[in-house]
Order: structure tokens, then C-alpha cells, then sequence
């Protein structure tokens, strides 16, 4: 599919994927500028020269003198500006779909309201294992349109709700909706907005990996297109599932065949088995050998602040998933690691709380009730949270995160673990989920061993 020649192309808003698709546009040889609302947004010194450059604010006549507008992420469609342009038949896209134009590689799409990255970043592996020249990116780590500099022969993308919103037909060779759950709905105004942009991701798609887990994930597509799916149930033949012995071993499964143990896994937690089922499924559709993505599973040490492992202290083991910023990710931390650690009586204690975002905490009580000892609450929300899980569990309040940690330290013990999965931003009390994160690995590795 080549790009047409000719008009301007205005990108509208910068950032990493805005400097990005500047960049690529102009290569191209296309007439580029780019508009920014901030008057020194991010990236604004990558630019090249020769593009024309409008800051402070949308440049109303600029984006309607394009021939067409690359809209970044982070900015709305809504907007009035972009609506005007669009009112005046101007088409607005985004990196995803110069990317699609510019390469006939094949495409393995993700998206989901959790553990998009950590599959992506699985299959990811998997596929290079395998020995193919893959290159992975979009939402996560390397903007789309510079993967093509790899010249791959395959291409794996996590994509965010806000980048499909402006995606048409990306034809994917397979894509997959991991989850949905309550998230972004201040952009999307509700599920049904939220549903609908997340399902762009099957428009033209040759192949469906879907969670027969949750009903939101499975797409309307026409009866021929092939579909694979996964849950943490007995498969059904030729599906990915779980399988149990009767002394309680569990195993990765297609149909009645056992694939792995889980116990043989390197991240654990049953919303990681459920992650390595979808990938498993994916590298199918994509024609991987089992038995090397299998291989790679045994060794994949998952991602920074997503139910990382940190250490263990006094038979305690303490997770760090401080990326866990909504409540779907949360509830899928706690039943992950409770579920695990269940047979052996653990308990988890829980560390929660940050900026909610509107959020109803109301669904973490189940989860909390069946596999949580103590919930320690921080942050500017946690009154809002307490009220929402009120009996489901010993509830303590911390002024800081290393208070939390100390107060998690003397209700464990051997065999329990130690949670942080905050279900919040973490802007009232730190710069980011990176930085909480990497301060709860420093408090875990302050605490002292012995603690009775």
C-alpha cells in the first residue's frame, strides 16, 4: 500500500510518536509541520529542519490547510479544533495507520485493559527466540513507524484504545483483545466508547486470539476468519486452557495435550498463566514452534512493575506492581497471587491506594475478602477506597510507602506475600508508577530479616 504523494501533512501533537511520524513523514519527502498546544512540547528539538513548526497552541489554520492530519495519542479526536477539520472532510489518522500503509509485514496486534505489555513483550520474545527478525513496539517501549527501520519480517504491537481510535483496517495477521475492564472512560465517555475503540483492532484481521475468560473480549467477525481461544479453565480440543492433576499440579494445555507446568514458569501468579496462554495462542496463529515458545516461557522474568518478583524476607515474598493503576489490574494481581499462594494457606497483604481517577473500588471486596490478611491503604484516595471494601478486611492506614512496607512486614509470615498493586495514579506522592515502584524495591530491601 504506498502513501500518496502530494499535500501537506500537518502532525498534531508531539511527544514520543509525534517526533516519530515527523520524522517519518519527512524522510518521505512529504511538505510536514507540526502544531503543539504547549509552547516547548516534548521532542520539539528533534524536528527537522525544513518542517514548519506552530507551538502554544492547535494551529486551527494550519490543520485546515492539510491534506491530512496524524493525530497523536494523547490528544482527543474530540477536540473542537481536530472536529473542524474533520467537519471539513479532512481525514485524521494516526501512526498506527502510516505504519500499516508503509509495510506489508506481517502484523500481531494486542491490546486489553491489562497485561498488554507483558504479553507483548512475551510473544515478543518468543518470536525472536524462534528466530525470526521481529521488531516490537507501538504503545510500548519503541514508537510504531520507527520499527521499520529494523526492515522486519514480522511485527508485534501493544496498542492503547487511544491509538486505535484513529486506526482503520489494520488488517492484522492476528490480534487479540487480552481483557476489558473499566478504564479511560473520561476520554471515551463510557464502556460501550471504550469497547468500541479497543475492537477496531479486529477490522480486516485474518486470524482472532480472544479470552473466553470475559465476554468483552470477543469480537464480531465474519464466521470464516479462524479464532483460537484461551482461559484458565479445561481447554476444549485444539483450544489453550489449564489442566489439573488430582494432587493440585497445573498445567499449560491444548486440549488434552499438557504443555509446561506452571509451576515451571519463571513469573507466576494465575493472571500470568492466563498471559502465557495468550501468547501461546498467538505464536500459533503466527506458526511458532510450540516447544521453543514453551522454552522461552521457562525463562521470561516478566516486566519492571508489573508483579515483579522482588525478594523474599523471612518466607515472605514481596511484589512490586506499582503498575497496577487501575482496578481491573489490581483485581488481577490479588486473584493471580492469591490463588497461587492459597494452597499453601498464604494470605496476601495488600498495599493500595494513590489518585483513583473516579474509579469503583467496589469490585476489589470479593478478591480481598477470599485472599487478603491486611490492606494498607496510602495516598490521597484512601478514604474513598476504605469506604469501598469495608468488611472485607483488617484495614491499616500508612503516611508513607515505607511505613506500609513495615506495616506489611509484621502481619506476614511464612508463605504469605506482600502486594503492591495500588489500583491508582501515583501522582499525589510520587512522579510516576516507575518511581513508587522502584521506592518499594529500596523500602523491601531496607527492611531488616527476623522482624520477630
Amino acid at each position: 500500500m504506498l502513501i500518496q504523494r502530494g499535500g501537506l501533512k500537518v502532525v498534531a501533537g508531539l511527544g514520543i510518536s509525534g517526533v516519530s511520524a515527523v520524522n517519518f513523514l519527512f524522510e518521505k519527502g512529504y511538505q510536514v509541520a507540526v502544531t503543539d498546544s504547549r509552547a516547548t512540547p516534548p521532542g520539539h528539538d528533534q524536528i527537522p529542519t525544513g518542517v514548519r513548526t506552530s507551538f502554544g497552541k492547535l494551529d486551527t489554520e494550519l490543520l485546515l490547510q492539510a491534506e491530512e492530519i496524524i493525530l497523536s495519542p494523547g490528544l482527543a479526536p474530540q477536540l473542537p479544533e481536530i472536529q473542524q477539520a474533520i467537519e471539513k472532510g479532512i481525514p485524521v489518522v494516526g501512526d498506527i495507520q502510516l505504519l500499516r500503509r508503509a509495510t506489508d509485514a506481517p502484523i500481531v496486534a494486542i491490546t486489553g485493559s491489562n497485561a498488554k505489555s507483558t504479553v507483548t513483550t512475551l510473544i515478543g520474545l518468543m518470536a525472536a527466540d524462534a528466530g525470526k527478525k521481529v521488531a516490537v513496539g507501538g504503545n510500548l517501549g519503541r514508537p510504531a513507524l520507527d520499527l521499520l527501520k529494523d526492515e522486519p519480517e514480522l511485527i508485534i504491537l501493544e496498542l492503547s484504545s487511544f491509538q486505535l481510535e484513529t486506526t482503520s483496517h489494520l488488517n492484522a495477521d492476528v490480534a487479540v483483545v487480552l481483557n476489558m475492564s473499566e478504564d479511560h472512560l473520561d476520554r471515551h465517555g463510557d464502556m460501550f466508547g471504550y469497547h468500541k475503540a479497543k475492537h477496531r483492532i479486529f477490522q480486516g484481521v485474518k486470524k482472532v486470539v480472544y479470552n473466553r475468560d470475559d465476554n468483552l473480549s470477543r469480537p464480531l467477525v465474519p464466521d470464516v476468519t479462524p479464532m483460537q481461544s484461551f482461559g484458565l479453565n479445561a481447554p476444549d480440543l485444539n483450544q489453550f486452557g489449564v489442566l489439573r492433576d488430582a494432587d493440585g499440579t497445573m498445567w499449560l494445555a491444548r486440549g488434552r495435550e499438557r504443555l509446561l507446568k506452571t509451576s515451571e514458569m519463571y513469573i507466576q501468579g494465575m493472571h500470568n498463566v492466563a498471559n502465557a496462554l495468550a501468547c501461546l495462542a498467538l505464536g500459533e496463529a503466527i506458526a511458532l514452534p510450540i516447544s521453543s515458545m514453551l522454552e522461552t516461557l521457562k525463562h521470561f522474568k516478566g516486566l519492571e512493575h508489573r508483579c515483579e518478583y522482588v525478594k523474599t524476607v523471612d518466607d515472605v515474598r514481596y511484589y512490586n506492581d506499582s503498575k497496577g493503576t487501575n482496578v481491573g489490574a489490581t483485581l488481577a494481581a490479588i486473584d493471580g497471587l492469591g490463588a497461587a499462594i492459597e494452597v499453601k494457606q498464604g494470605k496476601l497483604a495488600l498495599i493500595l491506594g494513590g489518585q483513583g481517577k473516579g474509579q469503583d473500588f467496589k469490585p476489589l471486596r470479593e478478591a480481598i475478602q477470599k485472599y487478603v490478611k491486611s490492606v494498607i491503604l496510602i495516598g490521597e484516595d484512601a478514604a474513598v477506597i476504605e469506604q469501598a471494601i469495608q468488611g472485607s478486611s483488617i484495614i491499616q492506614h500508612a503516611s508513607s510507602l515505607k511505613e506500609a512496607v513495615e506495616l506489611a512486614q509484621k502481619v506476614t509470615q511464612a508463605e504469605d506475600v506482600v502486594l503492591l498493586s495500588p489500583a491508582c495514579a501515583s501522582f499525589d506522592m510520587f512522579k510516576s508508577y516507575n518511581d513508587r515502584g522502584h521506592q518499594f524495591v529500596a523500602c523491601v530491601n531496607a527492611l531488616n530479616e527476623n522482624k520477630n
